[in-house]
């Protein structure tokens, strides 16, 4: 392997969101990788420093074709320059377009359990959440599709926010289930957000269907949100984009994201972009290899020592959600718990509405050193639960 991910990096020192944690704690939680950045990334980085000038930046045709080249290239969309706007990250693209294209007190329909920064962008601006819980089968989640069209048929329902590939089950949606949500959200009027900041993220042999890739019509009424920030680990730097081929939604979105000043790139926003998306390849390539075998640690070691426990097996991101039922249907106390008797700090599942009170969430992406020294804690833990 070209690449060293297996390499310690110290990240105590450098103000990290997840590892500001006690010295015997070890983190293992916020969608956050613990490798360095690709070697492109990190050049191109100090190229810009070393021109020693941080003022306003513009954002280049260089941007727009990285960006377009590496989805058509990858995921076999091709994009306009015009449907591209660049933005500080996908969550404040999120709540800036909730604010734009609903009305205070309309609902936006979500898929729990789902990554819980969208109930803020919807409730914190006077919208309602509207949950279409995904359907779980004791191994696997699908979309119940009754309850979906039931749902998108309320009047007040103006927007679903969809997350593909989805945060936090792993599931890749399939072309045929995206044209059939794309199909009801045109017959009910409703426009689709779909988050895709996870897409590079999948197993190798895996593909993923962008939304607006599905059909015509799931083009026509949606916006994408993208980055590289997850597949590459900048999440730091702020850059994103939103690709929207109607040039109506666009023009109201584009508004939106000036009007809240979500449009202006940071000095290293634009040169981290083209770099991943031009020369990080390799380095992607190798990482979702290694995020694979970690994942297949985790899921061996819970069946060899912690049976109890089941792993939902889907093939998307780096962070496995964790049926706990048998151990505990309150999986914040039991992550209290975890965390106080060995220092291993995952994600409770509560925060993800649906069904999610039974599990919990761990992220991989760390050396394997810390992925095993991570499943030794949770194997003390939960023993020592289950004995109380």
């Amino acid at each position: 392997m070209q690449f060293d991910f297996d390499m310690a990096v110290n990240r105590r020192t450098i103000n990290s969101l997840k590892w500001d944690v006690a010295e015997n704690e070890l983190p293992m939680w916020v969608a956050d990788m613990d490798f360095m950045a690709a070697p492109a990334i990190r050049e191109a980085l100090i190229k810009r420093v070393e021109k020693g000038t941080f003022g306003y930046e513009i954002v280049p045709d260089s941007w727009y074709e990285a960006i377009g080249n590496w989805w058509k290239r990858r995921h076999g969309i091709f994009f306009e320059k015009e449907w591209l706007t660049f933005c500080t990250g996908v969550v404040p693209a999120i709540s800036s377009a909730v604010k734009r294209l609903t009305n205070i007190g309309d609902n936006v329909l979500v898929q729990t359990p789902v990554y819980d920064i969208f109930f803020h962008s919807v409730e914190n601006g006077g919208r309602h959440v509207l949950e279409n819980k995904l359907h779980y089968d004791g191994s696997r989640y699908s979309i119940d599709f009754s309850d979906l069209e039931e749902k998108l048929a309320q009047p007040l329902t103006t927007m679903m926010i969809l997350c593909n590939p989805h945060n936090p089950v792993g599931k890749i949606w399939t072309k045929e289930e995206l044209t059939r949500i794309g199909g009801l959200c045109k017959k009910y009027g409703v426009t689709v957000l779909s988050d895709e900041i996870h897409c590079d993220m999948i197993d190798p042999g895996s593909e993923y269907v962008p939304f607006a890739a599905a059909s015509k019509v799931c083009a026509d009424i949606s916006m994408t949100c993208i980055s590289a920030s997850k597949a590459f680990n900048i999440a730091g730097l702020q850059t994103a984009a939103v690709m929207i081929p109607n040039k109506i939604l666009r023009e109201k979105v584009v508004r939106g994201l000036n009007s809240d000043e979500l449009a202006e790139p940071n000095s290293f926003a634009i040169d981290a972009a083209i770099a991943a998306f031009n020369e990080g390849e390799e380095w992607l390539d190798e990482l979702r290899k290694y995020l694979q075998s970690n994942k297949k640690i985790v899921r061996e070691f819970i069946e060899e020592n912690l049976s109890m426990l089941k792993v939902v097996s889907e093939k998307a991101t780096y962070l496995l959600w964790i049926d706990c039922s048998a151990v505990t249907n309150d999986t914040d106390k039991l992550c209290d718990y975890i965390q106080e008797k060995t220092g291993l700090i995952i994600t409770a599942g509560g925060q993800y509405r649906g069904d999610s009170d039974k599990f919990v969430r761990i992220n991989t992406a760390c050396t394997k050193d810390n992925l095993n020294d991570g499943m030794q804690r949770l194997k003390a833990s939960i023993l020592s639960y289950n004995k109380k």
